[in-house]
């Protein structure tokens, strides 16, 4: 196969999924959707839509090939990995008011949304299995070190871990995935037309997800922009996934499995990002300049990532 008709099948992937995203910028801009539609679709997806992709794709799926142990684990101490590293280069350059927005911009991606969408875009069926089952890595991971590190440099403030825990406990993707382990596990039939009720529902998740991200993006915003949030943005979508891509390469990933860890790896900072921040009274702005230039950046870095990748012969 060509390098062009390797770039050309790239695209295919990757275009579909940030072409949803350009489409929101656009609707929100000529006045067809607007900030009560996002909020309002945006928790329609969270809590009610995106659990039933999840729980609809493990439980459609063969476990046997999708559950994969040295996966999550591997992408569980790369997280960790990926997190530390971010943590320890702002110690050293980025002002310290500025690091705990920073390192989280930097290492928690948008895997819930834009990971799962490219997963699905590349390896369908088993793109959606096998990337459900990561989202209950990607929600614990994000989450507590996000917290960690947002508190860290917010010595006026002290995390309230009850409500954290419970907040994890009472996450709907979390939910969604222990909930179809087990039916999947025990090979439990639903009815048909639960099937394809659900199957109409969970339809609606990528599409209205991602078009409340674009959304949200504010170029006014980046007209603000600031060094700091272009430093984490080339962190966040060049520097930690080439490092983490590499180490599974290094540890024996290929194929399907090596795709699915560099897409995660490779997803925009997560919008979730900006909620932590403001509710705890960190820096919003640079929060959501993060977010924006990341997401922008993706249509760009992911595609050729793919690409380098393909053409490698990696997957």
């Amino acid at each position: 196969m060509s390098l062009l008709a390797v770039f050309l099948h790239t695209l295919e992937v990757t275009l579909p999924v940030f072409a949803m995203v350009f489409i929101g910028i656009g609707l929100k801009r000529i006045g067809w959707i607007d900030s009560a539609f996002i909020a309002t679709a945006s928790a329609l997806v969270f809590r009610a839509t995106m659990p039933t992709l999840i729980f609809l794709s493990i439980i459609q799926a063969d476990l046997d090939a999708t559950f994969n142990p040295k996966l999550l684990g591997f992408f569980a101490i790369a997280t960790l990995g990926t997190f530390l590293l971010s943590w320890l280069w702002a110690s050293w350059r980025v002002p310290y008011a500025d690091r705990g927005v920073y390192v989280q911009g930097a290492f928690r991606g948008n895997c819930g949304i834009v990971g799962i969408a490219l997963a699905a875009s590349m390896y369908g069926s088993y793109g959606l299995s096998a990337g459900a089952l990561l989202l209950g890595v990607v929600i614990l991971c994000y989450n507590i070190f996000s917290v960690i590190v947002l508190v860290a440099y917010q010595p006026g403030k002290r995390a309230d871990w009850r409500s954290i825990f419970k907040h994890i406990a009472h996450n709907p993707l979390i939910l969604s995935v222990l909930v179809a382990i087990p039916v999947a596990w025990f090979d439990i039939a639903l009815p048909g037309w639960v099937m394809t009720s659900g199957n109409y529902f969970a339809s609606l998740t990528l599409p209205l997800a991602l078009i409340c991200i674009g959304g949200t993006l504010s170029v006014s915003a980046l007209r603000s922009e600031r060094s700091t949030a272009l430093g984490a943005s080339l962190m966040k979508m060049v520097t930690l996934p080439a490092l983490a891509t590499a180490a599974a390469w290094l540890v024996g990933f290929s194929g399907a499995e090596l795709g699915l860890l560099f897409l995660f790896f490779a997803s925009p900072t997560a919008a979730a990002s900006f909620v932590m921040v403001k509710a705890m009274g960190g820096d919003a702005r640079l929060a959501a300049n993060i977010i924006a230039l990341t997401t922008l950046l993706a249509s760009v870095t992911v595609t050729s990532g793919v690409f380098v990748l393909r053409v490698g012969g990696l997957i």
